[in-house]
């Protein structure tokens, strides 16, 4: 068993108690145990409310409730608040973590713990991040040019809603999570207030290999995805590239704005 004493592993939950089973049943198995474990709800139905609290018994975690749905950004703000310890480990409940976490998650916590300057470290993307400076132990510096007009506009995520470890103190000075709007729109915004702050990251690069996101079919994902966002179409993509790229510049340069205020 290795003992992670100053991390809180913190899992945001909404009608998908089995997925969290499966997490915790993970962590179990590769003898991963942290100073806590903090699950925060959403709002879930009475049927996956009722097996969280069996499985509150089972794992001791400190469970977080809502009364009725807040979304993703109230979610991970309340659950922020109940961590206690000088590192959070950030993952949603339908991930299941993979037997070389162990040591990635222990360089990542040295990382952090030698250097201040370092905000949090990823272990999961859909897609490589294209500006990387490569690191040590497989990790990367990720790194945002504003004057590099010509490279994507994914250059422009450096922070995601996907698993990573980072300081508890991570709002004091990015901000809480934006309530009461879309979990895309939560997670955009988070991203800009981190890049209009500033932002040291580092990113694993063989990404797929620490941790598996699975939807079952019983637990498909809560989040809808639309039309315009999905499409492959290459006039379609060709459009969305431009407007993104477009709009991130100057959404960038209003969040900057604010930050001056």
């Amino acid at each position: 068993m290795y003992l992670f004493n100053d991390i809180t592993l913190l899992i945001t939950h909404y009608n998908r108690s089995n997925s969290l089973e499966k997490l915790l049943k993970s962590f179990d198995s590769l003898e991963i145990a942290f100073a806590a474990i903090v699950v925060s709800d959403d709002g879930s139905k009475q049927e996956y409310l009722s097996h969280l609290y069996e499985l509150k018994k089972r794992y001791a975690f400190n469970l977080i409730t809502s009364s009725v749905n807040k979304g993703l950004g109230n979610n991970i703000n309340k659950g922020q608040d109940a961590v206690k310890t000088k590192y959070t480990l950030y993952i949603q409940e339908d991930f299941v973590p993979q037997l070389k976490l162990i040591e990635r998650l222990k360089n990542a916590h040295q990382f952090l713990e030698e250097d201040r300057d370092l905000d949090f470290v990823r272990f999961y993307a859909y897609t490589m991040f294209p500006n990387l400076e490569p690191y040590k132990q497989g990790f990367s510096l990720m790194t945002f040019s504003h004057f590099k007009i010509w490279e994507t506009y994914r250059k422009f995520y450096i922070y995601s809603d996907h698993p990573h470890l980072r300081r508890t103190t991570f709002s004091k000075k990015f901000g809480s999570y934006s309530e009461g709007i879309k979990s895309d729109r939560t997670e955009y915004n988070m991203m800009m207030q981190v890049l209009s702050v500033g932002v040291k990251a580092y990113f694993y690069e063989d990404y797929k290999s620490l941790l598996k996101q699975e939807n079952s079919i019983i637990e498909p994902s809560t989040v809808k995805r639309n039309f315009w966002r999905e499409n492959q179409n290459f006039l379609m993509s060709t459009m969305r590239h431009i407007y993104r790229y477009l709009r991130f510049y100057l959404e960038l340069i209003i969040f900057k704005m604010r930050n001056k205020k």
